[in-house]
């Protein structure tokens, strides 16, 4: 049997899939949820063979669920919004379907992943994921970061983040609600982040242009910065360079 979750924040398109679905005797659903968080759980109760995934949800978005699951799952995109990115699903994804979804438009995307499925490919790794999400999302302003702290999954607006600092395969988020790891790196975060907020002023540190208390000179034309909260962090002589650009130095 094909195991099945069906996530989308719509009852109606929830119920449409399932139908659809429940023509084929090999498929079963094990969960249908409404949100991201929901959806999260629920993959990491079942681990499906396949997810049919909304994109625009309340809470977490289609993207920032797939963010924090261990293993990234077979996905079908589901979604209203024909933008610049879909064209990248294709690359990513098993399919994706416009709403509403025809029964022949869905069980096309169902043959896609019937065909990728004998082949008996693995689950893509946490590692693996946040790359392919990132490669997807990179046009895209970050808005906000979602971590995954033990079970419990937080939400952070850019506005809280104090800085960025590189942690071996990981980033640190610094807030003044604490330190959070993200699987993620930086060259990702810079990328997405606001270029007028957020500078890489060093290759392990991403600044946020109003926590700046101070600036001073190190040797070797490297810096050192203090923030308003106290903490320093260093400077590099091209990301002086970036940082003058960005306040008009």
């Amino acid at each position: 049997m094909i195991k099945t979750i069906v996530i989308d924040d719509e009852p109606l398109a929830r119920m449409i899939i399932m139908e659809y679905l429940k023509q084929h005797s090999d498929i079963q659903i094990v969960a249908e949820c409404g949100d991201g968080f929901e959806g999260a759980k629920a993959i990491q109760q079942h681990e499906p063979d396949l997810v049919f995934l909304d994109i625009q949800m309340p809470k977490l978005t289609g993207f920032e669920m797939l963010e924090i699951v261990d293993e990234m799952p077979n996905v079908i995109f589901t979604t209203a919004f024909d933008e610049f990115a879909i064209k990248a699903f294709e690359k990513n994804a098993i399919d994706y379907l416009l709403k509403p979804i025809s029964k022949d438009r869905f069980e096309q995307g169902l043959a896609k992943f019937r065909n990728s499925f004998v082949s008996n490919a693995a689950p893509l790794s946490a590692e693996q994921t946040s790359g392919k999400i990132a490669a997807i999302t990179e046009a895209e302003s970050l808005e906000r970061i979602v971590v995954k702290n033990g079970t419990q999954i937080k939400i952070i607006p850019v506005q809280q983040v104090n800085f960025l600092e590189a942690y071996d395969d990981y980033v640190k988020i610094h807030t003044k609600d604490g330190v959070f790891l993200k699987n993620k790196t930086m060259s990702s975060f810079e990328k997405q982040l606001d270029q007028k907020q957020f500078v890489r002023v060093h290759r392990s540190f991403i600044a946020k242009v109003d926590q700046l208390a101070k600036i001073e000179p190190m040797e070797k034309e490297s810096y050192i910065a203090t923030l308003l909260t106290g903490q320093k962090i260093n400077i590099s002589k091209s990301g002086y360079a970036r940082l003058k650009q960005i306040i008009g130095l």
